[in-house]
């Protein structure tokens, strides 16, 4: 049975620096899936915190009588019917043109806009909110469809990836301070080399930002610096190389190890062992996967036998902060996912003080 108190612990050393962040520079949060018990409570908690001004998706009618139902207090909560909205035909239109720009057949604008993934990924696309929530009742592929047909790709990533990130402070070399962001864990299924290079890189940007130090970046295989050569080692060991090249010519400060096994990555006897002429080096922050099967299954693994928090998964690659959260989501991890967006949206206007990239 997992520690409730170890989860407690997981959680407050992850999100109480970013709840402090979010206070200085409160965010407008859109979750997508509104009528939800857990995401009306996390709405309470991020107000009497003073870190987001959240706005809720759904039948605004259920969305209040559910919070009357349940005693949450949503003052300062905004409440959005797709359909109802002010910006509704605005958005209709928007698509309409987008499609036809791409060249693409469109059905009817007011049925595809009238979903809220759709409509919460356009409110963050056009300025209406600064981060987006969503999953928590939906299967991941419909969130993610919204996101890449609405909103613009990050220029410099070659394909969109998510990168979801588990706090485990009671756990044995769980990444250098109780974290770890594990990446591809929800888009690519086999990553090309050149793909699995642009993930260690952005991922390692993104650890940086939330560990306040450069990260370390492991390219995970089945093999340690050639004990195997079989094509999918080789494809990582060529990806490590690459993403070294990628990280040298952007002057980032990270580092990048790699091809190895994960507990070369992650336990510093065993690199010793493994690897007996390298320096010593404390456990990795990024875990890159060589494929989605291995990182999706680490992730449950983690997560539901070894008792890590799981916040979410960040969607990199999109010019707007976004994350999915499983239908299994505890209210922490909603809270926590909602925290670590609205985090990196402050991130996002800082370096775009304009509003585009």
């Amino acid at each position: 049975m997992i520690d409730e108190s170890s989860q407690a612990q997981a959680a407050a050393s992850f999100t109480a620096p970013l709840i402090e962040k979010l206070r200085r520079h409160p965010k407008r949060i859109v979750f997508t899936e509104g009528e939800d018990l857990r995401v009306l409570r996390v709405a309470e908690r991020l107000v009497k915190a003073e870190a987001a001004v959240p706005i809720l998706l759904g039948e605004r009618d259920r969305i209040l009588a559910l919070a009357k139902e349940h005693h949450v207090d949503l003052t300062f909560v905004k409440v959005i019917s797709p359909k109802g909205s002010g910006d509704f035909t605005l958005f209709c239109q928007r698509l309409l043109k987008v499609e036809r720009y791409r060249g693409a057949q469109v059905g009817d604008p007011t049925e595809i806009v009238a979903r809220p993934h759709y409509f919460g990924a356009m409110m963050v696309q056009y300025g209406q909110a600064d981060a987006l929530v969503g999953g928590n009742l939906a299967l991941p592929a419909t969130l993610f469809r919204a996101l890449i047909h609405t909103i613009k790709p990050l220029p410099g990533v070659p394909k969109i990836f998510g990168t979801t990130i588990l706090a485990a402070p009671h756990l044995n070399h769980f990444g250098a301070s109780g974290l770890l962001l594990l990446s591809d864990s929800g888009l690519i299924p086999q990553p090309t080399v050149e793909q699995l290079a642009s993930i260690a890189v952005e991922t390692g940007k993104i650890a940086r930002h939330f560990l306040g130090r450069p990260a370390r970046v492991a390219m995970l295989s089945h093999s340690t610096k050639g004990s195997a050569s079989t094509p999918d080692a080789l494809r990582v060991a060529a990806a490590t190389a690459l993403a070294r090249e990628h990280a040298k010519s952007q002057f980032l400060d990270m580092k990048i190890d790699g091809e190895e096994q994960a507990d070369v990555a992650l336990d510093p006897a065993a690199a010793e062992i493994k690897l007996p002429d390298s320096e010593l080096r404390p456990s990795a922050d990024v875990l890159v996967f060589p494929n989605l099967d291995a990182a999706h299954i680490s992730l449950k693994l983690l997560q539901h036998c070894a008792g890590a928090m799981n916040y979410g998964q960040l969607i990199v690659g999109l010019a707007r902060p976004a994350a999915q959260v499983p239908r299994t989501a505890s209210e922490e991890t909603i809270f926590g996912t909602a925290a670590a967006v609205g985090v990196e949206a402050i991130k996002y206007h800082e370096a775009y003080p304009d509003g585009e990239v």
